[in-house]
């Protein structure tokens, strides 16, 4: 049949992931960087991604394709949310899964590998307040998080920007994810659950300058008003050469 229905540009495509948040059905994937539709099935041709992509390279076209199914929607999200149930399920009860609050005391000295030569120095201490960190990881009702200042943070940030642990996670609960490699709208829907049930203080997010990092700040922010949170809030670019911008 003909109808309305979504067409990517390849070309133009910057694979920053914001039309597969934005896409309900779940029409869209990021295939080897570039968003791509998997299924004209998935497609309403609505068109809920066009203003969602910053390059504008979506449009909606008519065509011949195979007619929507919202049947053929229903079962991929149950797909998706066995999927993220069973790569946070842990069934063998690893141990680097259980949470836990790190207590902080004086650092002793530590001994670091200098050109090949181990040497006594005060290395400056870590500030992580728990564990784990991986959004994925976290229980939303851990005790830690009752009251915190939280930070939310693009995984590349800590790798980026020398003084991570002073500037940002020092008095902060730390989660931190990849928008571009995982399913942001479980990321929205981890952080909701987090900002319903705890009396969070604060809330800063700190990202990467690239494209693709923008989808953190959206999960956060929507998380925001799933929960009705009001709170300060602050949002931090590092670019690619470690500097804030």
């Amino acid at each position: 049949m003909i109808r309305k229905i979504i067409e990517i540009d390849e070309n133009k495509c910057n694979g920053c992931g914001l039309c597969v948040d934005a896409c309900h059905e779940g029409a869209i994937e990021l295939v080897n960087g570039k968003a791509k539709l998997v299924s004209d099935q998935y497609c309403d041709g609505l068109g809920d991604c066009l203003p969602a992509c910053p390059v504008d390279a979506i449009k909606i076209i008519e065509r011949e394709a195979d007619p929507y199914s919202q049947e053929a929607v229903d079962q991929l999200k149950k797909k998706k949310e066995k999927k993220n149930k069973a790569s946070t399920a842990m069934p063998c009860g690893c141990p680097g899964n259980m949470a836990r609050k790190i207590e902080k005391k004086d650092e002793p000295k530590t001994k670091t590998v200098v050109n090949d030569e181990i040497e006594n120095k005060n290395s400056r201490p870590s500030e992580l307040q728990q564990w784990p960190v991986q959004l994925k990881l976290v229980n939303p009702r851990a005790d830690y998080f009752k009251g915190a200042n939280l930070l939310v943070a693009a995984d590349c940030t800590a790798f980026a920007y020398g003084d991570f642990h002073k500037d940002f996670i020092k008095d902060h609960i730390t989660v931190i994810g990849c928008p571009k490699l995982d399913d942001n709208q479980y990321y929205t829907e981890k952080l909701t659950e987090i900002l319903s049930n705890n009396d969070i203080k604060s809330i800063t997010v700190v990202r990467m300058e690239v494209p693709c990092c923008s989808g953190i700040v959206n999960a956060v922010k929507q998380a925001m008003l799933n929960s009705q949170t009001i709170v300060p809030y602050r949002e931090v670019v590092i670019s690619i050469d470690g500097k804030i911008k």
